[in-house]
């Protein structure tokens, strides 16, 4: 462990070095052309290493953003703090540090830093190191903003946000953001006594208005570290965590607008996948330290904005585990559900335009469109070329008996769908019957090109027409939906991909008529 000499000497170096910061720090990305922003570490050494080594250390061409709760429920707590201290006095330009509702001793005292703190150091160092430490919180910014770009915070924004007055803030005095800073410590600096309460000074202006203003100053404190996101409209106190607001996609959209910004990057909440993307893609939330609750519980991960404009970019990662190796197809499932989430917050960000054309090819307000309909809307709406009907079983729940699309499904947040928790894994499911399958394919591909010609379909049809009847348009549309990538031509992999999507709805049946 470092001595205690050291860690004192680089405590005051960093109060120091933080109390030539504005509030709100001022991030450019001019020279860079990138920054990357990390969330929640809980004193997870681990995470904060695996980040420095997958994304390089701060440079001129690589600053970070770390947005707060560095501290508590980790073992590593005072590790991770004094690490990003170091590296911001290394990095002052590079390297920058927002405060979170747990850079407080009072969050401290009851998750877990101060008995760290305490087991570390003995006798009198814990205490002194502790108060070292209250100095270094009560200079952290509140906030950053990188130019034009985003706002980045650790809990969110309401309607109460005022960029102007925030900056003119005198951040010191809020040792413990739990706590109203002293009535007595607000009069004094207002120049006031007790008697004055109740009448006017001498500019005419109420000493008793002067105080609101300090209450409505420390309320814009206390939403900024603890609010969180809500999909509902408007703004509410938030009654979960006792302190901060609910904010809604209106409220974001307006703090964006005004402020002439695109994204509301935050923190405060662990997401399984390590990041979420709400509010119509306005609102990212950030969440860095993986297996927050238990091994395996969720993903860590980061945000680059990169490029010009800054574009959002998303890494995850799990830090490593002392949990025995995972199969092949554990691996392989766990590969599958990381791509599925990752596409589900793509999703999520071209929402209003999908769900409007939902409603509008849904007039009677069933909540259900047809594969084909369903498959058109995600082609032409999500700005994604993927194969949707291949994907359709993980993405959404669908009907078995009448093949409609549940299309509110389409966005969920978590992966349960209709096809995720039965049978085989995608990729089990593709090879199992490949050979089989190329048979079928060569018969089919009469001159061997490698792809199926819509010619060459009709004639494989003909050959089924003593025991089924095609019409014409049924089999030119079968031939389109197996067309997945849309070059007139059916290959081998989108011929296979058919028949893995024809093998699940089959197994569906299957499981439940042994479940009547």
């Amino acid at each position: 462990a470092l001595h205690v000499r050291y860690v004192c000497q680089l405590l005051r170096e960093a109060v120091k070095e933080l109390q030539k910061r504005p509030i709100i720090n001022q991030v450019s990305c001019s020279i860079s052309g990138q920054v990357t922003v990390c969330g929640d570490l809980h004193g997870k050494l681990d995470d904060l290493l695996t980040i420095l080594y997958k994304n390089g250390l701060p440079s001129a061409e690589n600053p970070y953003i770390f947005n707060g709760d560095f501290v508590d429920r980790g073992k590593k707590s005072l590790e991770v703090l004094l690490l990003l201290l170091a590296m911001q006095l290394v990095w002052p330009n590079e390297v920058y540090l927002n405060r979170g509702n747990h850079e407080d001793l009072v969050m401290n005292a009851r998750y877990g830093f101060c008995k760290e703190i305490s087991k570390k150091f003995k006798g009198a160092h814990g205490p002194r190191v502790l108060s070292m430490i209250e100095e270094v919180y009560r200079y952290l910014p509140m906030a950053s903003l990188i130019e034009g770009t985003a706002f980045v915070v650790h809990g969110g924004i309401s309607d109460n946000i005022d960029l102007q007055k925030l900056a003119l803030v005198d951040r010191s005095k809020y040792v413990s953001v739990l706590r109203v800073p002293m009535i007595e410590d607000q009069m004094e600096a207002c120049d006031l006594d007790l008697a004055s309460i109740t009448t006017e000074d001498t500019t005419g202006e109420a000493p008793v208005g002067k105080m609101a203003e300090l209450a409505e100053e420390w309320k814009m404190i206390l939403d900024l570290l603890w609010s969180d996101p809500q999909s509902s409209a408007g703004c509410e106190p938030n009654t979960f965590r006792g302190g901060g607001a609910y904010f809604g996609p209106d409220v974001t959209k307006k703090f964006l607008a005004k402020h002439n910004l695109r994204f509301l990057i935050r923190s405060h909440e662990c997401k399984t996948e390590g990041y979420e993307i709400t509010h119509d893609g306005m609102c990212v939330t950030i969440f860095s330290a993986s297996n927050y609750y238990e091994e395996g519980s969720n993903r860590g991960a980061y945000m680059k904005l990169q490029g010009r404009p800054l574009e959002p970019h998303y890494v995850q990662y799990t830090a490593a585990s002392k949990n025995k190796q995972m199969t092949l197809r554990e691996r392989v499932g766990r590969m599958e559900l990381s791509a599925i989430n990752e596409l589900r917050c793509q999703i999520q960000a071209s929402r209003t335009p999908l769900l409007n054309a939902f409603q509008e090819a849904d007039p009677n307000g069933t909540g259900n469109v047809t594969v084909a309909k369903w498959v058109e809307v995600m082609e032409k709406y999500s700005e994604l070329k993927l194969p949707w009907r291949v994907l359709k079983d993980k993405l959404v729940k669908s009907d078995c008996k009448t093949g409609m699309v549940d299309y509110n499904s389409t966005f969920r947040s978590d992966s349960k769908t209709s096809g995720q928790d039965r049978g085989p894994s995608l990729v089990e499911t593709l090879y199992r019957h490949k050979s089989s399958l190329e048979a079928i394919f060569r018969l089919i591909d009469k001159d061997n090109s490698g792809s199926i010609t819509l010619d060459e379909f009709k004639d494989a049809c003909g050959l089924l027409e003593r025991h089924v009847h095609l019409p014409p348009e049924q089999i030119a549309d079968l031939a389109a939906s197996m067309d997945i990538n849309k070059d007139g031509m059916i290959d081998f992999n989108e011929f296979l991909e058919c028949f893995r999507i024809v093998e699940s709805g089959f197994n569906h049946d299957e499981s439940d008529e042994e479940e009547d």
